[in-house]
């Protein structure tokens, strides 16, 4: 299977998908799946879709709550930081590199 055929099987599951959304579900698709061509079964691209969802409504999910926690930080004084907001910080670079991560294709950190 390549790009293309992909991108048709996605569009045919989301047919109101932007460009922008399918190109990023074929390169999640792709990336989660260890062989590629076994996306060609609809009953595999159903359960593959459906994880990749699930996985990339957690880690936006997560990372929305880091946002918030990170603006209501920036408000302090950094001079002033407790141990709590140092760790904060230390998750805010967790949940990051675990959507970078989904999007290059390397295992997904624990956060």
């Amino acid at each position: 299977m390549n790009c293309q055929e992909l991108a048709g099987k996605i569009q045919a599951l989301q047919p109101n998908a932007s460009l922008q959304d399918v190109a990023r579900l074929c390169l999640l698709l792709s990336n989660g799946t260890e062989a590629i061509d076994e996306l060609a079964d609809p009953y595999k691209l159903q359960v593959a879709w459906k994880e990749t969802g699930l996985k990339l409504q957690l880690a936006t999910d997560q990372h929305a709550a880091m946002t918030q926690e990170l603006e209501e930080l920036a408000s302090s004084d950094p001079e002033k930081f407790t141990r709590d907001q140092i760790w904060i910080l230390i998750r805010a670079i967790k949940v990051q590199s675990q959507v970078l991560q989904m999007y290059v294709g390397q295992a997904v950190l624990d956060v």
